[in-house]
């Protein structure tokens, strides 16, 4: 059956429109904008095709939406080479013959829908549904999908449940056998692998972390420092496997970003071969706000979504039924799926408020968050992060199955990781979620979201004592910021203690802002010397938050009663659920109670501890929150006590662990300084010939600020390379200023360029559109210069816009005071270069040039790349000249030096 409909492509370079009678003609973009409007099109993400129009409206048949349906948790890159090698068709090699090529495209993926493959259950009942909510391409596949001989088993039913195991031995006291490591290890590499000296030496360092502890609060710690290519990814999955092995404990492996918890999954399977088996031994593990929420989901397709936000819900629901985890965030849920829908309703499909049920949900038994738990519970390999392992470490979850032994790799971020997670921040954003989670819906609302009353009526009911402390926290709530605060705050009539706490803050940082208030940024300023109306403020605040806080506190406590009491109506689920209220009122206590420290510090003396400060948070000049903000001076003091005094063992691993400088600021990052007993250290340098893969080039004749210059320089780099390049920005203000400077003269080369906070695409995607096309670059800010990747010939030049000082801020000033002056941003500088020089060259077979648009890099901070890389100063004509030079003709990199790292 012939498609009736024109499809329609537009890139930098143009735009096409391919109609059903095989004509393909270019279109001006009026004109397409009026064919879309009025024509039902074929596209291939209608988001990104409307923002290449300037029609953010743009809708039509998505391509896209149609392979999520279709082939749920399946991996595709979200380009028309990456449709083609889905649906075995050949690649369009020009711009202009993509638009007939998703004509090919659609009318293969719909000749799936008219057979039987691996996702046919539930596709008709789901395009019944979908047809009711006028989803484009229901009517195309109910014409196709046959009616199945029987009911089909809907998602609720489908799904698996979890079951509950005994609780597992603590581990075994063993010694690893230097011997059995090095057996591990070579069983990892395989016969084949060429031999590695360096990684020997890494894995013997650290097995030293799973030796048994001789003191108490003090773990065996070891840092490593592992330059790339060492293998250090291997080099610890050998003696980690090995003591899980002997002596039945798990393991926490922690990462700080999701591409390499992927890339750890990946790796794992040559310990696992076997994929059952290696589902059972190896678990994933996220925050519970990454995860599908089952009862959210059913009440999106009950009616609690409507619009587009309910076609996604039905797409989420397939998924759902083949996930092999329910992770949305990084998992298998295509990255690409969310962002057609401009995220609606994406977020209110996970738990990210708090108010999980727990055991009262109906869906408990087969919940993803408890069944990741509970898999993870009996795992030899937890994959996890930096977020997950400080969260359950402090707010004491999982007690009874807390790790003994952890690996922490990209060591380098546990720092900002526990700056992050011991943080109090005190803004109208905060408060007015606590609001909402002791209040409920207070607004006619299709959710299904409950408060406090609503989530514990039964113990209230129970519990006199109890359903006073709800009473009272509803009461106390009610003087929280509420929906309409900040146009409160700008009129200048704050309702209750709390907005006036906020309306006095913004008054106190305008009133010492020194900048240019007009300028778009955030404001912020030292809680120094407040003023009367702040000390004042701060006082009925308090006032209003302890009225808050004990009913809190009552309630947890009385809930530890009902438990101990255990009254007749207490079977498992509900004893489990009331354990998860118990957890949730406990992290919201908490909060409140880190909120009037900070107000008691207010008119008081400074804590030597903290660093305190007022911030008017704003987005182009528009303030989006208010409040006072707390962190630690030295963040890994609580890392310490929360994290490594519990543990038996921690191996802190990364390649730029030294951040460019000695083993005491690894040490300092990583809290050593805090334990009884040193850490072990340990240090390979990366294998590759530096001095013939890589060269490094700062550019002297690039004026600092002019976006013009800037642009043109990147432009003139890309095409020197033929893409392959990846941009990284220190401001997201000048890297969409260069983009929209240059994005179409790439296209019209060839070249295609997309753009972290530009496209509406999520990271993950644009590194994997990135990684598919070797013409294609990418540019970015610090998550692309820390997260990326990318082997081989994808990725063969960086250019960096500038030395990436860091941005002044009261907390930089305060730790920079603290901890050596200029030397301390040094070294915060010499990590970044080294991280963005390290995306470079990742195997032996790696060659490209990183460059740095900075006539002012400082030569002391030549450290941060790797001994004997070549680095040269030269003008841009001569970076360009050596770049194509040497990226196409493949001579040897760095024959030519000025500098010498």
């Amino acid at each position: 059956m012939s498609l009736p409909y024109p499809a329609l492509h537009a890139s930098h370079g143009g735009t096409w429109l391919a109609t059903p009678d095989g004509e393909t003609r270019a279109l001006a973009r009026g004109e397409a904008i009026r064919v879309a409007a009025d024509t039902s099109v074929l596209l291939l993400g209608a988001a990104v095709v409307g923002q290449r129009l300037g029609y953010a409206d743009l809708s039509g048949l998505d391509l896209l939406e149609l392979f999520a349906f279709l082939h749920p948790a399946r991996f595709m890159v979200p380009t028309p080479k990456g449709l083609a090698r889905a649906t075995g068709l050949l690649p369009p090699t020009r711009d202009e013959d993509v638009a007939p090529f998703l004509r090919e495209a659609a009318a293969a993926l719909l000749s799936v829908a008219e057979g039987d493959w691996p996702e046919r259950e539930g596709a008709w009942t789901a395009a019944q549904s979908m047809s009711r909510l006028r989803w484009p391409w229901a009517p195309a596949l109910i014409d196709r999908l046959a009616r199945p001989a029987q009911n089909e088993r809907w998602l609720f039913s489908k799904l698996p449940e979890w079951h509950e195991g005994a609780p597992r031995p603590a581990p075994r006291a063993v010694t690893l056998d230097s011997a059995e490591t090095q057996e591990r290890l070579a069983a990892l590499t395989g016969a084949a692998a060429e031999a590695r000296p360096g990684q020997r030496a890494y894995a013997e360092a650290a097995a030293q972390a799973f030796a048994p502890r001789t003191m108490r609060d003090t773990p065996n710690l070891v840092l490593a420092e592992a330059g790339t290519g060492i293998g250090k990814t291997l080099g610890y999955l050998a003696p980690a496997t090995l003591w899980a092995d002997k002596a039945g404990g798990a393991v926490w492996v922690s990462t700080y970003t999701k591409a390499l918890q992927r890339q750890l999954g990946h790796e794992t399977a040559r310990v696992y071969p076997d994929p059952a088996v290696r589902r059972t031994r190896v678990v994933t593990r996220k925050g519970r706000e990454n995860y599908l929420c089952l009862l959210n989901l059913e009440d999106a397709l009950q009616g609690g979504f409507a619009g587009r936000a309910a076609i996604l819900a039905q797409l989420v629901a397939r998924w759902a039924a083949y996930s092999a985890d329910g992770d949305m965030v990084g998992g298998d849920l295509p990255g690409w799926l969310t962002t057609l829908f401009r995220r609606a309703g994406a977020t209110a499909l996970t738990d990210r408020r708090g108010e999980c049920v727990y055991a009262g949900c109906p869906h408990y038994r087969k919940c993803f968050i408890e069944r990741a738990a509970r898999a993870s519970a009996e795992a030899d390999i937890v994959i996890a992060n930096h977020a997950l392992v400080m969260v359950n470490a402090a707010r004491g979850r999982e007690t009874a199955t807390r790790p003994t032994r952890y690996v922490f790799d990209e060591g380098h971020h546990l720092f900002d990781a526990a700056d992050s997670m011991f943080a109090t921040a005190l803004t109208g954003q905060e408060a007015i979620e606590i609001r909402r989670w002791v209040i409920g819906p207070e607004s006619r609302s299709r959710g299904r979201r409950r408060g406090l009353a609503a989530r514990l009526s039964d113990v209230a009911s129970y519990d006199e004592q109890g359903a006073l402390a709800i009473q009272a926290a509803g009461e106390a709530a009610a003087a929280l910021p509420s929906d309409g605060w900040l146009q409160r705050l700008a009129d200048g009539d704050p309702f209750g203690a709390i907005e006036a706490l906020l309306a006095a803050v913004r008054g106190l940082v305008y009133a010492r802002d020194t900048a240019k208030s007009d300028a778009g940024y955030g404001l912020e300023t030292e809680l120094a010397e407040p003023d009367a109306a702040l000390i004042d403020a701060a006082a009925g605040a308090a006032q209003a938050l302890d009225a808050l806080y004990r009913p809190l506190v009552t309630l947890g406590r009385r809930l530890d009663a009902v438990l101990g009491e255990a009254p007749d109506w207490m079977d498992g689920p509900a004893r489990a659920r009331i354990e998860g209220a118990i957890a949730s009122l406990g992290w919201r206590a908490e909060t409140v109670g880190a909120w009037l420290a900070l107000l008691a510090r207010i008119g008081g003396p400074a804590d030597p501890d903290f660093v305190d400060w007022l911030a008017v948070d704003r987005i182009e000049g528009r303030e989006w929150d208010i409040g006072l903000h707390r962190r630690w001076l030295d963040p890994t003091r609580p890392f310490a006590e929360a994290v490594l005094k519990p543990a038996h063992g921690a191996l802190v691993t990364s390649a730029t662990l030294r951040a460019g400088g000695d083993w005491a600021v690894a040490e300092a990052r990583a809290g050593a300084p805090h334990l009884a007993q040193p850490a072990q250290r340990f240090e390979a340098a990366s294998p590759f010939d530096y001095a013939a893969q890589a060269e490094v080039l700062i550019v002297t004749d690039v004026k600092r600020g002019d976006v013009a210059a800037l642009a043109g320089a990147y432009a003139r780099l890309i095409v020197a390379a033929g893409g392959g390049t990846l941009g990284l920005f220190t401001a997201i203000r000048r890297l969409r200023g260069v983009h929209g400077r240059i994005a179409d003269r790439l296209a019209r080369e060839g070249l295609p360029l997309y753009a972290q906070h530009v496209d509406p695409i999520d990271t993950g995607t644009l590194v994997d559109i990135f990684r598919d096309d070797g013409h294609a670059s990418l540019l970015g800010t610090d998550a692309l210069r820390d997260g990326v990747d990318v082997p081989g010939h994808s990725l063969r030049l960086v250019v960096m816009e500038g030395v990436p000082w860091s941005k002044p801020s009261v907390l930089h000033a305060a730790r920079r005071l603290a901890d050596g002056g200029a030397a301390y941003e040094d070294r915060l500088v010499r990590a970044r270069l080294a991280q963005a020089f390290g995306r470079l060259i990742r195997s032996s077979r790696d060659r490209g040039a990183f460059v740095l648009l900075s006539a002012a890099m400082p030569s002391r901070l030549l450290a941060a790349f790797p001994p004997g890389v070549g680095i040269a100063r030269v003008t841009l004509d001569e970076a360009v000249a050596r770049v194509e030079t040497r990226l196409s003709s493949g001579a040897p990199i760095g024959q030519e030096t000025g500098e010498h790292a």
